[in-house]
């Protein structure tokens, strides 16, 4: 839409819109980003010659406790003005208050619009409120992202959704708002409990199944291996390294030319039709990738249901999940469950159930007609493989 050239504006009764917004942010993979001598951090802060910023840092309880005196060193170290902003980490920090807590911590400090950061370091949880209360104040100040778990490395720190839980509804409030750059240092695992560690790993697991077969039998050899340590101590080429290049960068393939999720057919939602349904009903508690890896299961069992999936195949998807230390079945997962999850996803999904099952390994296509009929017997089939010593880890070669 544009004026005449006479310089008055169109007189009429209709107009049409149109606008582009381009997004570009960075994925860094980098050790060392608490050391003083990597600017990787200060430098997204807006560190410049001459120049010493202020940001807002809104940390994770947890990582508070485990490297708060490296945050400070570093930022005295670069004379970057910190406002402090500690948010309790997992589920429970994803609620309206926390996200309104953190704006009026913006509001405190006086940030600026654009010249001035809001620095997210944390887990999953914590960045998804850190970007939806940056993505809101003000319509929007720019933000870093430094995800300190291996769910956040390679899964909810790199994409552009934030989200917070609504109801019994996992997710049902948030925006896309992209980062000006997401960092990961592997060496932040190295303080991850073994759970959380499993936690990632399931998104991992996930990627596998439905874009990389490489990266699954590569997992296969290597699940056993693969702890803290493995993962904050990768040698260039070792597997881990490897392991988390393949998933970032599958991840990212994946997400890049569908950001806004203008096509709803989503292979990443593999894991995610059933699960946001068990995760907050689930008792105990189960972290996400936990709930993921029980939806990837029923998933397995629906595609070798329907010939998608060949039944040793099958045998190794599940056996993967439960050898990288991921439950596989829940009591709280029942037919009468999945029925309700799948009619809530199908309303998330635009009236069609768009459920991405593995053609094969390292393959995904997506499926409309999945009956009750067919979760039952999808139950069935993981429950007796759950409880069965034939499950391999590793396929026979």
């Amino acid at each position: 839409m544009s004026a005449n050239s006479g310089g008055t504006a169109k007189i009429g009764t209709d107009w049409r819109v149109r606008a582009r917004q381009p997004v570009g942010y960075d994925v860094r993979v980098l050790n060392g980003l608490l050391s003083p001598s990597n600017p990787a951090l200060a430098e997204a802060c807006g560190t410049a010659p001459g120049r010493s910023p202020r940001c807002l840092l809104i940390v994770d309880d947890s990582v508070d406790v485990l490297h708060g005196d490296r945050l400070r060193a570093y930022f005295e170290a670069w004379s970057i003005d910190v406002e402090w902003h500690v948010v309790p980490g997992g589920e429970q920090s994803k609620n309206l208050d926390e996200v309104v807590a953190i704006t009026e911590a913006m509001t405190g400090m006086g940030i600026l619009r654009r010249s001035e950061k809001v620095v997210a370091v944390g887990g999953g949880a914590v960045l998804d409120v850190a970007g939806m209360a940056a993505g809101l104040y003000r319509r929007g100040v720019p933000y870093v992202r430094v995800p300190t778990t291996l769910i956040g490395q390679v899964d909810a720190g790199i994409g552009v959704k934030t989200g917070i839980n609504h109801g019994t509804h996992k997710n049902r409030l948030g925006s896309y708002y992209a980062p000006e750059v997401a960092l990961i240092d592997p060496e932040f695992l190295r303080t991850v409990p073994k759970r959380h560690i499993a936690n990632g790993l399931a998104e991992i697991v996930k990627m596998a199944l439905i874009k990389d077969a490489a990266l699954f039998d590569l997992l296969e050899l290597a699940v056993h291996d693969l702890d803290a340590a493995a993962f904050a101590d990768g040698e260039p080429g070792g597997p881990a390294v490897e392991i988390m290049s393949r998933a970032i960068g599958g991840m990212l393939d994946e997400l890049e030319p569908n950001l806004w999720e203008e096509v709803l057919e989503r292979s990443v939602d593999y894991g995610h039709t059933f699960s946001p349904s068990l995760e907050l009903r689930a008792d105990p508690p189960l972290l996400h990738g936990e709930a993921v890896a029980v939806d990837m299961a029923v998933c397995v069992a629906l595609a070798h249901n329907r010939g998608m999936l060949g039944t040793a195949d099958a045998d190794r998807a599940i056996g993967l999940l439960r050898a990288a230390g991921l439950p596989v079945t829940d009591p709280v997962f029942t037919t009468d469950l999945l029925v309700e999850a799948l009619r809530d996803a199908v309303k998330h999904r635009d009236g069609e159930q768009r459920i991405p099952l593995t053609d094969g390994i390292g393959s995904a296509t997506f499926v409309h007609d999945i009956t009750r009929e067919e979760l039952g017997e999808a139950l069935r089939f993981v429950r007796e493989r759950a409880g069965s010593d034939t499950v391999l880890v590793r396929a026979a070669r």
